[in-house]
């Protein structure tokens, strides 16, 4: 053990999620690495003069999140541009924020709610009408994404997205007309949500610095919640290695603040088998370093194999070449031993690939590959236990907290207890990991998957499963820690505060094994720590927190405040950031030339800009 520790966290209730420790009060790190987790007397023994020692003040502090299924690069690109609805309690907060936001937005930019909210959320339960879009915005153009299964476009974007009555609808997504014929502004995935991707990819991209500079904001929110490492899982218009660029270069500048294991997902309809042999003959599996690296294949091995999440639509039917198609993939995968995630809803998709797993499987074995399906919301007893046979594994997301209420509506209560089956699926000894899948079927927040996990609710507070398909929350932490890092293997290395593993860990708002099961969904981080060093600081540890610049463009809804919504109690816990001079809201230097703040607001003081340093 080292002379002295570069940093001590004491008088802490730290849960370690370590069975041979599992409650501790101190914690050293050397290196970036926990060196000591002990007492707090043995701990601060360690403490030299350089050492920083910070006080916990008794709150609890936990490993910090994992999320093993999140588009986190592609998130980080367009996060600048994005209002987020997500934790909103009514849509006439909601668009009271849009309407702020259409009035700061200089054409000929538009206003994007790109996901992470339902309607169930808010309690007017519903969205807003064309109408009331259109009366908010008349000019600029507004793009709302509602899960995968709509959006909602005014006047001013269809205009903008050059929607026309003579626009055709494409293969499984309706531009709906109204009665002249003409665009109404809702665009519906049927169940292919490539209209929706397609209609806001036409907006505005931001430059490249501002990408370096949103995608910088958007790992501060994440840190903000305790997320520390995630997998990112591709996705829909990502392109490889051009949308990889910013985060390849944010490492080298040493400016990542959470880990990524990042798979690469096909890019072309009947051009999958030709991407995976390139990009496996051109990298090596778990290239790169503990900050980034290549965790392999998928979520989207072969376009055919796509089943969506659209529980508003029926189920749709993989057509027949799916097999075919996915076996030349999955054998090019599995002769270069490298694992691949594939996304999965339903379990009749489920069936159809573990049959071609299974064929593969009888001349190269898939032991040890580390290869999982994602989703798998309804995946019956006999596929999980293929899915062990072949030493496979399933992430689960909490899809159903955004859209329990539409698959109770299609397929029954009954039906919807264990969907998906986690509780069984650990149970039956498959590797089950969690996440978000956020930024758009979902939101990022971790706490609201912690909370679907150990309650069972959805955000509309409907009660989806009994007692027997749900977790504690010892269980439900432990799959959002040392249990996802199978799925990037890297087991052992992290998840745990454990003496000799990577030192990322985060300092609570409130106790999560203590708190009314209500207000889980509000917890934050107040310090969050990565590879030893402090990302993000609020509250009492304010004045430790490292700061960023603020978001570019100036008229971001980030330097408004818009970020995941926590309660008000919640808020101030990280409303006070470092001081300095200028900001009359925070006493901040950098603070926004024009008056922004609002303290009598819904967001409070968060009206300015500054809170991001």
């Amino acid at each position: 053990m080292p002379d002295h520790a570069d940093l001590i966290v004491h008088n802490a209730s730290i849960a370690s999620g370590d069975s041979s420790r599992p409650q501790a009060r101190a914690l050293a790190v050397v290196g970036g690495r926990f060196v000591h987790v002990g007492d707090d007397a043995e701990v601060l023994a360690l403490a030299g003069p350089q050492t920083q020692v910070v006080d916990a003040r008794g709150r609890r502090l936990i490993p910090g999140l994992i999320d093993s299924h999140l588009h986190v690069i592609r998130g980080g690109l367009n996060y600048n541009l994005e209002l987020r609805w997500d934790g909103l309690p009514s849509l006439a907060d909601a668009m009271r924020l849009l309407r702020e936001q259409v009035a700061r937005t200089p054409a000929p930019q538009w206003v994007r709610v790109v996901g992470g909210f339902s309607e169930q959320q808010f309690a007017e339960k519903r969205l807003p009408t064309l109408a009331e879009l259109n009366a908010a915005a008349p000019d600029t153009p507004v793009f709302i994404l509602h899960l995968y299964d709509r959006a909602l476009l005014n006047a001013a974007a269809l205009r903008a997205a050059g929607y026309t009555r003579d626009t055709p609808d494409p293969p499984g997504g309706e531009i709906v007309k109204d009665g002249n014929g003409e665009p109404s502004g809702l665009l519906l995935a049927k169940p292919n949500a490539l209209l929706l991707y397609s209609a806001l990819a036409k907006g505005p991209k931001l430059p490249y610095d501002y990408q370096l500079n949103s995608t910088r904001h958007f790992l501060r929110e994440m840190n903000r919640l305790g997320v520390t490492s995630v997998i990112d899982a591709g996705g829909g218009f990502q392109n490889y290695p051009d949308d990889y660029q910013v985060i390849a270069d944010l490492h080298q500048a040493g400016q990542l603040t959470l880990r990524i294991a990042y798979n690469l997902f096909t890019q072309k309809p009947r051009e999958e088998l030709a991407d995976f042999t390139r990009w496996t003959s051109n990298n090596r599996y778990q290239q790169g370093d503990d900050f980034y690296k290549l965790n392999g294949a998928g979520e989207m091995l072969v376009f055919s194999a796509a089943d969506f999440e659209d529980f508003r639509q029926p189920r749709p039917e993989l057509p027949a070449s799916m097999e075919g198609e996915l076996e030349g993939v999955v054998r090019v995968l599995a002769e270069r031993r490298w694992p691949w995630r594939l996304h999965a809803t339903y379990d009749e998709s489920i069936g159809r690939a573990l049959d071609v797993f299974e064929k593969v499987d009888k001349d190269i074995s898939l032991q040890g590959i580390h290869w999982f399906f994602d989703h798998a919301e309804t995946v019956s007893e006999r596929n999980i236990e293929r899915i062990a046979r072949l030493g496979g594994g399933i992430a689960v997301q909490h899809r159903m907290a955004y859209q329990g209420e539409y698959f109770v509506e299609r397929y029954g209560a009954q039906a919807a207890a264990h969907t998906p089956p986690f509780k069984r699926m650990r149970e039956l000894g498959v590797p089950v990991g969690a996440g978000t899948d956020a930024t758009r079927v979902a939101s990022y927040d971790p706490w609201n998957a912690l909370y679907w996990l150990t309650t069972g609710k959805t955000l509309g507070g409907l009660s989806l499963y009994p007692s027997s398909n749900t977790l504690d929350r010892h269980e439900a932490l432990d799959l959002y820690t040392r249990a996802n890092t199978w799925f990037s293997n890297e087991e052992g290395l992290k998840g745990q505060i454990r003496t000799g593993q990577l030192a990322d860990f985060a300092l609570l708002s409130a106790d999560y094994f203590a708190v009314a099961e209500e207000d889980i969904r509000q917890i934050v981080s107040l310090l969050t720590v990565v590879d030893g060093k402090v990302v993000y600081a609020a509250g009492e540890f304010a004045p430790l927190d490292p700061g960023i610049p603020p978001a570019m463009p100036d008229w971001s809804p980030v330097n408004f405040g818009s970020r995941y919504w926590k309660s008000e109690a919640a808020q101030q816990a990280h409303r006070r950031m470092p001081a300095a001079t200028a900001c009359q809201v925070h006493r901040h230097a950098a603070a926004p030339a024009s008056g922004l703040a609002d303290a009598g607001g819904f967001w409070g003081a968060l009206g300015c800009a500054c809170w991001a340093f």
